[in-house]
């Protein structure tokens, strides 16, 4: 929720955390870095699902750069309502 509120706004969908137990979600999608430099951090990626659980889209990015936003919002606006 502060992702939300302090960087990109407030979202009208639902979206996954990995708060609690620790990397559970990054660990089931293989973005947990377990091993040195920056281990216990996952990568930075993205994964859009559809209501039947299918993963649409899947990009993981470089620690350093912000995916677009413009490129996830086209993808989210070809899903069915």
């Amino acid at each position: 929720m502060a992702w939300q509120k302090y960087d990109i706004g407030r979202m009208h969908l639902p979206m996954c955390s990995d708060f609690y137990p620790h990397g559970a979600v990054a660990k089931a999608f293989d973005v947990l870095r377990e091993n040195p430099p920056l281990a216990g951090i996952c990568e930075r990626a993205v994964f859009i699902v559809d209501k039947q659980g299918k993963i649409v889209f899947a990009e993981v990015y470089p620690l350093d750069e912000a995916p677009d936003n413009e490129d996830l919002l086209e993808v989210l606006k070809k899903l069915p309502a």
